[in-house]
């Protein structure tokens, strides 16, 4: 397969400005994130560690994922290889809204096929897209499946929610944005499903020398395990983000930009993504999705030990760093955010 490329990324840049919403960045409130202790006779003034949001939840179709879409069927239409027969996608919900959406722009016929976990108001926004939604299989590799089937017998044209490089190259497109938003940004926080995110953000990354931290629930670990194994392998999947971070293997494209001394593989227990949901809707009247919280819980964990980066759980910046944490979608019901008291 073809490697992701920086090349990759700027191509997918040029093609797709103009086209989606550019990110914006807010920065966290002074003090929230703690950074890494010093010793005991270290007597020098605390230099707090700088976090960012990328608010990327604001996105076209409420996701990243409108990046990957729009760069795949440009470059497509680019290369007169649409089909009559439109495209087709298997997603959780996110990626079947963006390609949806991005087909429709482009004139052509959106099949989306869906597992049963997919939140109903990520069903209810592709047929308002105007796709043909297909409900197949109890998780994500059921409902691919069935759309590569329909790809062979209907002649459409399959996309993939982010095993492809041009749907990576396409999210890679984030990170220079950030970059461009936060000048001297040391490190981007990513949560991870399959890794098209991760692939395409580290792979721009490296290029300027920032550090990328994935992020993925403990019982949804693609990469985290491809990583241990030295190769993609089925990981079992069950979290509570189970519907955007619900993949059964990362990709190779994500395993090759995870094998890189910039890159850190983090895992966040389930308690700890919906305790970051629910901060960003209490400090900020945010509501975004358990996978978008899930990088932010890398940061904010609780029961993360004093001292450097604990072996595979969470993330504490050092003083001084100036972190950016992608958060990636809000296609979510907010009616399971608790409200305080009197409000």
């Amino acid at each position: 397969m073809h490697q992701l490329t920086y090349d990759d990324i700027k191509a997918a840049t040029d093609r797709i400005t103009g086209h989606v919403r550019p990110v914006t960045v807010s920065p966290a409130d002074p003090g929230t994130i703690r950074t890494t202790r010093r010793g005991p006779l270290d007597e020098r003034a605390e230099m707090p560690c700088e976090v960012w949001f990328a608010l990327e939840f604001m996105q076209h179709t409420g996701s990243f994922k409108a990046r990957g879409a729009q760069n795949f069927i440009q470059a497509h239409r680019e290369a007169g290889t649409l089909p009559d027969a439109g495209v087709t996608i298997a997603s959780g919900g996110n990626a079947g809204l963006a390609c949806a959406w991005a087909a429709r722009q482009q004139g052509v016929r959106a099949t989306v096929f869906l597992p049963a976990v997919a939140p109903a108001v990520k069903v209810a926004g592709l047929r308002a897209l105007g796709a043909d939604v297909r409900v197949v299989g109890a998780e994500y590799a059921e409902a691919l499946e069935a759309c590569q089937e329909f790809a062979v017998s209907s002649g459409a044209l399959a996309a993939h929610a982010y095993d492809h490089p041009l749907i990576a190259a396409g999210a890679g497109t984030l990170l220079e944005e950030i970059r461009a938003r936060i000048p001297g940004l040391d490190t981007v926080v990513v949560s991870v499903g399959g890794g098209g995110l991760f692939a395409g953000v580290a792979t721009a990354a490296r290029q300027h020398g920032i550090r990328t931290v994935a992020v993925e629930p403990e019982n949804c670990r693609t990469l985290n395990a491809a990583i241990e194994a030295g190769r993609p392998v089925d990981v079992p999947v069950d979290s509570v983000a189970v519907d955007a971070l619900g993949a059964r293997r990362a990709t190779a494209l994500a395993l090759h930009a995870a094998r890189h001394d910039d890159v850190r593989s983090v895992l966040v227990p389930d308690s700890e993504i919906v305790r970051a949901r629910q901060e960003l809707w209490d400090r900020r009247r945010v509501a975004v999705e358990h996978a978008a919280a899930t990088a932010l819980a890398a940061l904010t964990a609780s029961d993360l030990p004093a001292g450097a980066t604990a072996p595979g759980r969470g993330y504490r910046p050092q003083e001084g760093e100036r972190v950016a944490v992608v958060l990636c979608g809000a296609n979510t019901d907010p009616g399971d955010l608790v409200h305080p008291a009197g409000t």
